[in-house]
């Protein structure tokens, strides 16, 4: 390890990777999150209707991903853009557990939406601007369901653990690490994957660490090579943003995958991710167990 990351990030106690603590497998239903194989979690950026929800799931899965995300809740930076079904969207997004098996990831806004979120979701995702919003943090600590922490846009690694330590000294330890890209002087692209960020997660950290290409370039075309990309570097799974019909999504059409893209995407990953060490063959026997319970 780095020597100057020594204390930088070991003083998060409850999230830093240690000796007696290296890895924390996070267990959504039956999937392990952390552990040996590579989960893709995929679906549409918004939940729009029943009709385009179940036809992602049904798409998803069946090019194997584990997760379907599906906003409800949407915090779009316009007034002026679609805001999401809220609770009509969460009953959508349970009915396409049921069909498909996938267990859902979706956004919460709010600590006053976390109870209700709860009821449908398998795991709580803090988006981006809501990386540093502490009393969300709090109130999902006590929710009883693993967290999807995204990296805010202008966060650093050091704040980004930050708030993982609250989550968990908040009560709650299930925490997945997501790098989805940070806004640099770039224009070319809708952010910039820092890569650099799941190397170093995986070194400082327990935690889990995936990658959102989508929302990390903004480009369509580009989010099958960062998901290669993402794979190499040891990511443990991708937040992949898929829809039946891009062109007419409403919201994130321009990086969305369709479904055809995605399966291709999907196939082009496995060379990449048959040249990974397992996990398990990474650690000792005595760190891989789960932690921090």
């Amino acid at each position: 390890m780095n020597p100057q990351w020594n204390g930088q990030f070991s003083r998060f106690d409850l999230v830093a990777r240690t000796q007696s603590c290296a890895r924390t497998i996070v267990l959504v239903r039956d999937i392990a999150i952390g552990g040996d194989d590579f989960i893709v979690m995929a679906g549409p950026c918004a939940v729009e209707s029943e009709y385009q929800l179940l036809q992602a799931a049904e798409a998803v899965v069946a090019a194997g991903a584990r997760l379907l995300r599906g906003g409800a809740y949407k915090p779009r930076s316009s007034p002026y853009s679609f805001q999401g079904l809220g609770v009509q969207g969460l009953q959508i997004l349970a009915k396409a557990r049921q069909v498909t098996g996938l267990a859902i990831v979706t956004e919460v806004m709010s600590p006053e939406d976390v109870p209700v979120v709860a009821e449908y979701a398998d795991v709580m995702q803090v988006g981006t601007r809501s990386m540093e919003n502490y009393s969300l943090l709090e109130a999902l600590g006590r929710c009883g369901r693993p967290v999807l922490l995204k990296r805010g846009m202008t966060a650093t690694l050091e704040e980004l653990l930050r708030s993982a330590q609250v989550l968990a000294e908040s009560g709650n330890p299930e925490v997945i690490l997501c790098e989805r890209g940070i806004r640099t002087f770039e224009t070319a692209t809708r952010n910039t994957l820092d890569i650099a960020a799941v190397p170093v997660l995986k070194a400082v950290s327990r935690l889990p660490v995936i990658v959102d290409p989508s929302h990390a370039c903004g480009v369509r075309t580009l989010v099958p090579v960062l998901s290669k990309v993402a794979a190499v570097a040891g990511a443990d799974g991708l937040l992949v943003e898929v829809h039946p019909s891009p062109e007419t999504a409403l919201s994130d059409g321009a990086q969305s995958l369709s479904f055809s893209e995605f399966q291709q995407m999907m196939d082009d990953l496995q060379p990449y991710l048959d040249l990974r060490v397992p996990a398990s063959l990474r650690h000792s026997p005595l760190t891989v167990a789960r932690c921090g319970d």
